[in-house]
């Protein structure tokens, strides 16, 4: 149940840190003078996507975590990650494909939140590091 609670918190986490990534993206679209309703709906699908990515990804390692200290077995848990991230890739590529081809999104603004998570990861992990202590030997 633990494994649960980290996954909702790092994903409302990543939430946090990419709603303003993608504000500013739209605001960039605003200056520019590009932004309508297919890139508002771009940013949102796009946002939508990223985290639910990460989500899933979360939920599948946490599961394979479990597998592999309770079952002991890590062929199992490795299996899992392999078919998670197959199937999450092909549902995103499957949503971005369509959602572009079909007029509904801005194709840029619905990948940029995909790499936003990166760096929005890299930054929450920084500001919760704790400085290593002194003396521990």
């Amino acid at each position: 149940m633990e494994g649960r609670k980290t996954v909702f918190r790092e994903t409302g986490f990543l939430l946090a840190g990419l709603v303003p990534c993608v504000l500013v993206m739209i605001g960039v679209y605003a200056l520019l003078g590009r932004l309508n309703g297919r890139v508002w709906l771009g940013a949102l699908f796009g946002l939508l996507l990223a985290v639910g990515n990460f989500f899933f990804m979360a939920v599948a390692a946490s599961t394979a975590a479990d597998r592999a200290t309770e079952m002991e077995d890590v062929s199992s848990g490795r299996k899992l990650m392999t078919v998670s991230y197959l199937a999450r890739l092909a549902v995103m590529a499957l949503l971005l494909i369509a959602c572009v081809k079909g007029g509904l999104c801005d194709g840029i603004a619905m990948v940029l939140p995909l790499l936003f998570v990166r760096p929005v990861l890299m930054l929450t992990a920084f500001f919760r590091e704790k400085p290593a202590q002194k003396g521990a030997d």
